[in-house]
């Protein structure tokens, strides 16, 4: 059976490989109560250093690019509002044909769907989301040169599955294939719970969805937010409705990957989300009452478990210690999260699939805005280059 605690053994090397002493780890974590931790080299194993604009990798540099040109790709939730836009009301790229038009002249090669509705005055109508909408998105996303890489979408809601669930979820992965994906998956957690018992309940669900997500020849995905990442409460007292109150250290989704079939499901870090998630939940109350220590290392999880995540969500942000989260969200590149520390620690680069994301890029004031930075992003991620 997996142990699922850090060893001392392990939490002493941890502190040598950051170049900090037990009581500045100690006290460092516990600094929440008199204020907010502070900020992590990211992408690094955590340290409690504030975080250094230069070498952030955000520049072109010497040295091997880190994400390929093939495997530039963004996620189509950044420029809702451009594939929603009426093109008889704007010169602005409009509906999925002009948006893909618009991205593959930015340089990416590959998109991430969101749904599969644009605009009723866009070529194909409002919905695409069928066989001949598909083979319509397919026919133009061979015309730029893209390739789809995933979609956001249908998890049947219920468990046990509802046959119109059942029907709905195979028509799905009918549309994936048809628009070429290897991966199909959703943009929120297996569950919002904090209860083992919970997790359990959703990983046998995701196990039955990845079964028949892989006879169909597509790999199933789930997409976190900053709580899939904090930690599980599986022990200690119970509550009055006879749950369980504290936990053994181990983080949701980290059990979530242990109690999954690593043949049939898979997982999309966002980065952003996962960094959010170090900074709130590194603090936990053990079985025996005792208050611990566990930093999160989001590229130290992906790189012990890396065939398990096909995809990223490359979202960056900027610090902000009075948010609750520790950042807000803004431009990939132009944020604080070292994705150049990042991308070399986890490797594979011939794997993994980053997909720029912002979810505050559209603006009611400058239409363009989105479209701007989704190019923004497009620069800056092809900009990383490996340290030599």
């Amino acid at each position: 059976m997996t142990d699922f605690h850090d060893t001392p053994a392990a939490d002493e090397a941890l502190r040598q490989r950051l170049g900090i002493n037990r009581r500045r780890f100690l006290s460092t974590c516990t600094a929440v109560g008199a204020g907010a931790i502070a900020a992590p080299v990211f992408g690094a194993a955590p340290s409690f250093a504030q975080p250094q604009t230069e070498g952030h990798g955000h520049h072109h540099g010497h040295g091997r690019e880190l994400v390929p040109a093939k495997k530039r790709g963004i996620i189509l939730y950044t420029v809702r509002d451009a594939t929603g836009r009426d093109p008889l009301a704007s010169t602005l790229p409009s509906g999925f044909r002009e948006v893909f038009k618009e991205l593959a002249r930015y340089g990416y090669k590959q998109v991430e769907f969101a749904g599969y509705g644009q605009h009723a005055n866009a070529p194909g109508g409002a919905s695409l989301e069928s066989v001949a909408g598909a083979k319509l998105l397919r026919s133009w996303l061979d015309e730029y040169g893209l390739r789809a890489q995933g979609n956001h979408g249908f998890i049947p809601g219920s468990w046990p599955l509802s046959q119109p669930d059942l029907d709905t979820f195979k028509k799905h992965l009918e549309i994936a294939n048809i628009l070429g994906m290897d991966h199909m998956g959703t943009g929120g957690d297996p569950t919002n719970s904090s209860y083992k018992a919970d997790w359990d309940v959703a990983a046998d669900k995701w196990n039955a969805l990845g079964d028949i997500a892989r006879k169909a020849g597509i790999k199933l995905y789930t997409h976190n937010h900053d709580a899939a990442y904090g930690f599980l409460l599986d022990g200690g007292p119970l509550d009055a409705q006879g749950r369980p109150t504290r936990s053994s250290g181990i983080r949701r989704l980290e059990y979530f990957l242990k109690a999954t079939d690593p043949r049939t499901v898979w997982l999309e870090m966002d980065i952003f989300w996962a960094h959010v998630a170090q900074y709130k939940f590194h603090t936990y109350t053990a079985h025996d009452g005792s208050q611990r220590e566990k930093v999160f290392d989001p590229a130290g999880l992906v790189s012990r478990n890396n065939k398990r995540f096909p995809l990223f969500h490359a979202k960056d942000g900027t610090r902000n210690d009075t948010s609750g989260e520790g950042y807000d969200m803004g431009a990939f590149g132009e944020g604080v999260i070292d994705y150049r520390t990042f991308f070399s620690r986890v490797g594979e680069k011939n794997y993994h699939n980053p997909m720029v994301e912002q979810d505050n890029a559209p603006s009611g004031t400058d239409l363009g805005q989105s479209l701007k930075l989704a190019k923004i992003g497009y620069d800056n991620l092809a900009a990383l280059r490996k340290k030599r």
